[in-house]
């Protein structure tokens, strides 16, 4: 499913039990200084990650100051995020001049802790190649060092490197749990491109080798990915993100299944493998 960019107005995106990623939850919240937003999310754990700006955040009485520190945009400086409780009181306070600020959640049953994510303790990978159109990198914000910390949410940015090109390929799914093979995790994609006037392309092969669905993505899109293969590409001359949310069902670790027809390349793509260990 793909939603274009709208005025959300600091109203969920992709909501609790959506149709489509029922294990996702995705809020946008823009703040100007001073300006503060609360919220509260029965039965999702949830990450905040400034895309632009700085906030306060307080969870349950647990202070977090000064999250963030980009400018301008996603690739002004390095993420951070805080992670929060199932179900946990929370308000966020815009500290610099405005902020866009990231939500993104997992249903989950327990309650853990709360903790904070600088940009000291981000776990990144970069893998591909100019050669193979596949140069990325991956700043995984809960990632494989927090798997201990956190249920079944899993938060990245995603960069591609570079001017065009494809990641998610060789294309993969997981959308159904049958370990060992795959595991059920819901996906949900927010996209920026730079300049902001770029644009791609979203792929969603239901089955292997057969015709499938594509989506124009530009500045803002939402992309929510229920089942099926999803390799995405970005014009040449324009450099994509996307801000990654991975909810799974029975664990947190994602096994991805590779399309049989595409596998092979697998064996092609430099540090392909060490990408998909950290999916954890």
């Amino acid at each position: 499913m793909h939603i274009a960019p709208y005025d959300n107005a600091n109203k969920p995106i992709v909501d609790v039990d959506n149709a489509c990623v029922p294990l996702n939850y995705f809020n946008i919240v823009k703040l100007k200084k001073g300006e503060a937003f609360e919220y509260q999310v029965p039965g999702y754990e949830t990450c905040i990650v400034p895309a632009t700006g700085s906030v306060d955040v307080n969870v349950e009485g647990v202070s977090y100051a000064k999250l963030g520190n980009r400018g301008f945009d996603v690739w002004d400086g390095e993420p951070e995020g805080v992670y929060v409780p199932v179900g946990a009181k929370v308000t966020i306070v815009c500290v610099s001049d405005e902020t866009e600020t990231f939500i993104a959640g997992a249903k989950y049953d327990k309650v853990l802790e709360p903790f904070d994510v600088r940009a000291a303790e981000l776990d990144l990978v970069q893998y591909g190649s100019d050669d193979t159109k596949t140069h990325r990198k991956i700043k995984h914000i809960l990632g494989q060092k927090h798997h201990g910390k956190v249920g079944r949410l899993l938060v990245s940015e995603l960069f591609t490197v570079g001017q065009g090109g494809w990641s998610g390929f060789p294309s993969h799914k997981h959308d159904t749990d049958r370990l060992p093979d795959e595991t059920r995790h819901d996906e949900t994609y927010n996209f920026r491109f730079r300049p902001n006037h770029g644009s791609g392309v979203q792929m969603l092969q239901r089955e292997d080798n057969k015709p499938g669905d594509a989506y124009h993505i530009v500045d803002g899109s939402t992309i929510c990915l229920d089942k099926g293969y999803h390799p995405c590409a970005v014009l040449p001359g324009y450099e994509m993100y996307y801000f990654t949310i991975l909810g799974g069902l029975s664990q947190r670790s994602l096994i991805q299944y590779f399309q049989p027809t595409h596998a092979y390349q697998i064996e092609t793509i430099p540090g392909i493998k060490d990408m998909v260990a950290k999916f954890k």
